[in-house]
């Protein structure tokens, strides 16, 4: 085994290759990026008489993790120094937490082989990270290949998950290679195997899917706004009318009566809307009165900010607000709109809120600590969600429409229930100018990508500011907004015709690392009190 180098620096480069990893022409970095920490774990679980060996090893893990949560996602910091907080300390907490869970499993099983349980117990923390109220999901192992989405076609038929999965084996793999000191040509063609062969995979099934690839929908034709109106100093502060009247100026010319959908981003109606009156808002009847009147083929989809009264004697939800001046509760929603010619409107509430930003973490418990949750947008406290995924489809239903708000567009299993439910395109509408000039909108946009593999679905994505975009069914981009501008981009998808295997099963690969991660720990408990 190793002995050197010391400990310390080996959790130091840990950490800045995991960081690394996360800016594009270091990918692949990924792939030994766990080596130093998994020598520092071997070492510290060979050495049973090392006095304090379990608080040093969960310093040491602590600060790799630190350091790649702070260097990855430091930009959350311009939108909520609270939020920043929880994304780089708690969510490092909480991976360290893990890691010492599978360092635990290992010493009490007491196997050579249990190196190879950190693959099951880190998917299970993952695919648990994406459930509970406390989700912060960025840095899921899969989403680094999002840099690299040619190099990951293969996710329709595993998801994020599978990238995990890579990840680690080819870690684990190099790791064992250093431990025994093996690192000849023919000792290492196994890791170079398993790096090299699901990329080669994934050309080929890019390549073939070119070669064979049928059209047989009609291209649906779709123009994306881009507004550029500043979320912290103008968006939320100015007359709703004259960001109305600005679009309006934006699509001239840019709409015309080939033109099937207007995207427009997250919250772009900042008049709060009330549910129960959608056809009395002054924004709504603006839309329809100066633009659907003259284009009645046309639908438009865009974010709003919308209230929800309810009813006496209806159950109140946990994030449900009390009026000051009335015994009464409402429910606050960060919106999706679907308008058209009709009185019909379509409605999903975002429901992948951000913690600590638009949601209070267990809001039945910390209700009273509610009005701590940051202020983005003018909406104070926690926003109210939906238990489906609602799909807007058009007349003849040959269009169903995922709106993916924001956030949400980083949870595959999550987007992958809009095309269970019948969605064939994906619009996600987002507001990414509260992280500033920084890599946090560019990663949220790479994210994008990975949705678009898993699905198959074409994207037309909408940022209020950069970037604003058409992404195709492999995760290529097209016609890419600049930061900090305004635009109006045109242009055609053709909506996806099947499904792939991860939206007919979803997560599979998690859902088994659930299984063996418990069993893994459930043996190991049993052998804790057999030895005692």
């Amino acid at each position: 085994m190793l002995k050197k180098p010391h400990n310390l620096l080996l959790a130091l480069f840990s950490g800045l290759l995991l960081s690394l990893a996360w800016f594009s022409p270091f990918t692949g970095f990924i792939f030994i990026a766990l080596v130093p920490l998994l020598i520092i774990e071997d070492r510290f679980a060979s050495s049973p008489e090392m006095k304090r060996r379990k608080l040093k090893l969960t310093g040491l893990s602590y600060l790799v993790f630190f350091i790649w949560n702070l260097c990855v996602t430091w930009w959350v910091y311009f939108a909520s120094l609270g939020g920043a907080c929880l994304a780089i300390i708690v969510n490092a907490l909480l991976m360290c937490g893990v890691f010492m869970i599978f360092h635990n499993i290992r010493l009490r099983i007491n196997k050579p082989w249990t190196i190879w349980l950190l693959i099951p117990v880190w998917l299970a923390w993952e695919f648990g990270h994406t459930l509970w109220d406390l989700s912060w999901t960025w840095l899921t192992l899969g989403n680094v290949f999002a840099f690299q989405h040619n190099w990951v076609q293969w996710y329709e038929y595993t998801g994020v998950s599978g990238g995990s999965l890579w990840v680690l084996t080819v870690n684990i793999l190099l790791f064992r290679l250093i431990k025994n000191e093996t690192l000849r040509l023919t000792k290492i063609s196994l890791p170079l195997a398993v790096v090299a062969l699901p990329i080669i995979l994934s050309y080929g099934i890019k390549g073939l899917a070119d070669i064979n690839i049928t059209l047989p929908k009609k291209p649906v034709n779709i123009v994306i706004v881009q507004p550029n109106v500043d979320p912290y100093n103008e968006k939320f502060f100015v007359e709703p009318e004259i960001q109305l009247n600005n679009l309006l100026k934006l699509i001239d010319g840019k709409v015309d009566s080939q033109t099937d959908y207007l995207v427009l981003p997250e919250t772009f109606l900042t008049e709060n809307i009330w549910e129960n009156e959608l056809n009395e808002s002054l924004s709504i009847r603006f839309l329809r009165e100066n633009i659907l009147r003259k284009f009645p083929q046309l639908r438009i989809i865009t974010g709003a900010s919308t209230m929800r009264l309810f009813k006496p004697g209806e159950v109140v939800s946990s994030t449900a607000r009390k009026f000051t001046d009335a015994n009464a509760y409402y429910d606050f929603f960060n919106t999706a709109l679907q308008l058209d010619t009709s009185q019909v409107i379509g409605i999903y509430h975002k429901s992948k809120l951000v913690p600590g930003v638009e949601r209070m973490p267990f809001p039945a418990l910390l209700k009273p600590l509610e009005k701590l949750a940051i202020d983005m947008g003018g909406t104070m406290g926690s926003l109210g969600t939906q238990e489906e995924r609602t799909v807007f489809f058009n007349t003849d239903k040959s269009h169903g429409i995922a709106p993916v708000v924001c956030y949400e567009s980083v949870y595959g299993d999550y987007v992958s229930e809009y095309v269970r439910n019948g969605a064939n395109l994906i619009f996600i509408i987002t507001n990414d100018g509260w992280w500033e000039d920084t890599p946090g909108y560019k990663q949220h946009l790479a994210y994008g990508t990975l949705r678009a593999i898993e699905t198959r679905c074409p994207i037309a994505r909408s940022a209020n500011t950069g970037i604003s975009c058409f992404i195709d069914q492999f995760g290529d981009i097209s016609q890419p907004t600049a930061w900090w501008e305004p635009a109006v981009i045109k242009g055609s998808l053709v909506p996806a015709h099947e499904k792939t295997l991860f939206v007919k099963v979803g997560d599979l690969i998690s859902r088994i690392s659930v299984i063996i991660a418990l069993l893994a720990a459930i043996f190991s408990q049993y052998l804790r009190f057999k030895k005692r």
